[in-house]
């Protein structure tokens, strides 16, 4: 959970994909095509420094002076995801420019074995806001917050090494009870439902390849929507 601006390049495209993804923009529409197409599209996964109308929207929401990370160290993945309406759609993520090439290969798993994702935007949709982004199951990576929004440990999302998946059907629990609190009957583990995480999963799987741990292995509070770099 947790002057004048130089247009940055386009670094790389990740992946190579048979079907060319439409831009999705709040609503994360399913990509164009038919349905049988949709259902076969490849994964697609492009790298580059933040554009700088992203960069222009994050300062002052998810990024801001004193941050630990500079904007420069950041980068922006723009991803096939695959939804609960079992069609492909396009997402978005920001994370460290470190972990960005890996971030992308985890995502190519969940999408080949068809892991569904609610949505995958910025953040900076619902204005930095972690629990806004949480109620509206919304996967996300880099925010500059604190640690559980108390002052003054900086979460590891404010480092871009973190990432929250579908936080609705793997919410956070606590002493204090559930985040989000739409995700209450999912804090309940079994039986296993689409979109819930796992000890041993393919979801846990292929962020373990990276290095990344999972806060639903933590024994007290339990971040069962969590993975990152240093399993804080």
């Amino acid at each position: 959970m947790m002057g004048n601006v130089r247009r940055p390049a386009v670094l790389a495209i990740v992946t190579v994909l048979a079907l060319t993804l439409t831009t999705t923009g709040a609503n994360a529409k399913p990509l164009s095509g038919t349905s049988a197409a949709r259902r076969t599209a490849a994964y697609r996964a492009r790298i580059e420094r933040l554009p700088t109308a992203v960069r222009t929207r994050m300062i002052g929401r998810s990024w801001h002076a004193g941050c630990p990370v500079p904007l420069r160290d950041l980068r922006l993945i723009t991803l096939t995801y695959w939804g609960f309406d079992r069609a492909p759609h396009a997402g978005k993520l920001v994370v460290h420019r470190r972990w960005a090439p890996k971030v992308a290969r985890v995502f190519h798993k969940l999408y080949d074995v068809r892991f569904p994702v609610r949505r995958m935007k910025l953040v900076d949709r619902y204005d930095a806001v972690d629990m806004r982004s949480m109620k509206a199951d919304n996967t996300s990576a880099f925010n500059c917050r604190y640690r559980n929004n108390v002052c003054c440990t900086w979460s590891q999302h404010a480092y871009g090494r973190a990432i929250d998946v579908n936080p609705v059907e793997n919410p956070y629990v606590g002493p204090w009870g559930v985040s989000p609190p739409n995700g209450a009957t999912f804090a309940h583990r079994k039986p296993t439902r689409r979109g819930m995480l796992a000890f041993h999963d393919r979801a846990w799987w292929a962020f373990h390849a990276i290095g990344w741990s999972w806060g639903g292995s933590w024994s007290w509070p339990t971040d069962y929507q969590h993975f990152s770099a240093t399993n804080r």
